[in-house]
């Protein structure tokens, strides 16, 4: 998973990209990259925290009016710096690209673009394979500059050869920014814009949080199977590529990955949460009608919004049981068990005196690996809880994703072929509760009637895109799991320290 965004302004936007980039760095804590142009491409990008990759000296030289940033976690290729985004290509005009999402067919796309299109790839990254589809599309127009429809007609290409869950920002030197969606809106895209002295700006962004904080007013989500284009003047220029046939948000974007204080699709993901709390509470009711419950303790930060009115709903108290160590990533996307299991222990403290001698009802926004959960319910009991329940936002993660979240290897989710029952057991609740999935779904379309369906492959292991076959997740989690993954990442051990063409 992974943040993008793209200002074209009337002045200089690296401060701009900067901060969006801190409020989009949940999407990503592995990497962070910016590009800016004026007449030369600046290009900053490493591994690390945003805060950390950009320092006062970077920032001076990341020049000009126009610009893309990213922040990375990486669910293809490896976490080697050299695949830090945006990628860049000399060749046609001077294209830079960022990429949210993952295609599922990189390795067929790498192929052509290295045997058809004579093009080099110098990474494993389906977003530098993407970049070199765009570039060569680009390479079949004529003129010093590409026109808003040539542009439209290289996007085209895009989606006539790119399959999966991708949003896309791109600048091309001295013309603008491109940004698109894949033809199911599986990865959100969202573009606004703000008047700076009678001029108008326009940002895109993975999230409205990005517009907000940079003081952009919201215009529109991205249509799936559309681009945009912004021209060097703030010009705006919208296409519709190909046919949006299903609109297919990711149902997980609401879950966790998204800030609270996003609106993704027209929906607002804080609403969205507080009423699966709602919806889990009546489960609750209707599952336990005698509970026993003294305390609803949500895990922090994701599950509090839903964790309130489910204790408000119960009739019951609600407390913070866990302080949490704001200094630690989130566990969910580390790489490797190990590291995970370790973070757990050093983010979270329990406060004894709310477990004491009661029966507890622990909150969490999902059960991927079970890691979490089952050193929360340690904890718990270790603080006196005399009973420790679970209960879960959304429903059982039983199937790999492949639009770009980092759950690859089944073998790795602690649901994957296991009853409800059989999970209790290993996390070590005294009982545990699934969100449904029709619940979940009903939760977060309450606000947009406009979209019938969402992209729930990792609770029903049905893929919106088509295609995904049992060899292609059979060959998704031999190249994803963790073990494979150190040996990769340990082959980039001596890479260049950081990318840097200021």
């Amino acid at each position: 998973m992974c943040g993008i965004v793209g200002i074209v302004g009337t002045g200089s936007v690296n401060q701009a990209l900067y901060d969006a980039l801190t409020v989009l760095q949940h999407r990503g804590q592995d990497a962070a990259g910016i590009v800016t142009a004026d007449d030369r491409i600046h290009i900053r990008k490493n591994n690390g925290l945003v805060r950390d990759v950009f320092q006062r000296r970077h920032m001076f030289k990341l020049t000009g009016n126009m610009g893309i940033g990213h922040c990375r976690y990486p669910t293809a290729g490896s976490s080697s710096r050299t695949e830090a985004q945006p990628f860049y290509t000399n060749s046609p005009y001077g294209i830079c690209l960022a990429h949210n999402g993952n295609l599922t067919n990189a390795d067929e796309l790498a192929d052509l673009v290295i045997r058809e299109d004579h093009r080099y790839l110098n990474t494993a990254s389906d977003s530098e394979v993407l970049l070199n589809v765009f570039a060569h599309e680009l390479e079949k127009v004529d003129g010093e500059y590409p026109s808003p429809a040539q542009i439209f007609r290289a996007a085209e290409g895009i989606y006539r050869r790119c399959q999966g869950g991708y949003a896309v920002v791109a600048l091309i030197m001295n013309t603008g920014i491109v940004g698109l969606r894949d033809p199911c809106g599986i990865r959100p895209l969202i573009v606004g814009y703000r008047d700076v002295d009678g001029r108008r700006e326009h940002m895109l962004a993975s999230e409205s949080v990005a517009l907000d904080i940079a003081g952009f007013e919201v215009l529109r989500d991205v249509l799936p199977g559309e681009a945009v284009f912004i021209d060097l003047d703030g010009g705006l220029h919208m296409h519709q590529c190909v046919p949006a046939t299903r609109r297919s948000p990711c149902l997980f974007e609401y879950v966790y990955f998204a800030r609270p204080d996003s609106i993704i699709d027209n929906i607002s993901v804080y609403k969205a949460r507080l009423r699966m709390g709602e919806a889990l509470a009546d489960r609750i009711i209707r599952m336990r009608p005698d509970h026993d419950i003294d305390v609803v303790i949500p895990v922090p930060d994701t599950s509090r919004t839903s964790a309130l009115p489910l204790a408000h709903r119960l009739g019951v108290k609600y407390r913070e049981g866990f302080i949490k160590n704001r200094y630690i990533g989130r566990t969910f996307i580390m790489p490797g068990q190990t590291l995970r299991e370790k973070s757990v222990r050093r983010k979270l403290n329990a406060i004894d005196l709310e477990f004491r001698n009661k029966n507890v009802l622990i909150v969490d926004d999902s059960i991927v690996r079970g890691t979490t959960s089952r050193q929360i319910i340690e904890m718990a009991r270790e603080a006196g809880a005399r009973k420790v329940y679970f209960a879960s936002a959304a429903p059982p993660v039983r199937y790999p994703n492949v639009y770009g979240i980092d759950m690859p290897a089944a073998a790795e989710l602690i649901a994957h072929g296991r009853s409800e029952e059989e999970v209790q057991e290993l996390i070590g609740a005294d009982w545990l509760i699934y969100q449904t999935l029709e619940d979940l779904s009903r939760a977060v379309q309450h606000d947009n009637a406009d979209i019938h369906e969402f992209d729930s492959s990792c609770f029903s292991g049905e893929y919106v895109t088509g295609g995904i076959t049992s060899e292609y997740l059979r060959k998704v989690e031999e190249n994803r799991s963790d073990s494979v993954r150190h040996v990769r990442d340990s082959r980039h051990a001596g890479a260049p320290a950081a990318v840097e063409v200021l």
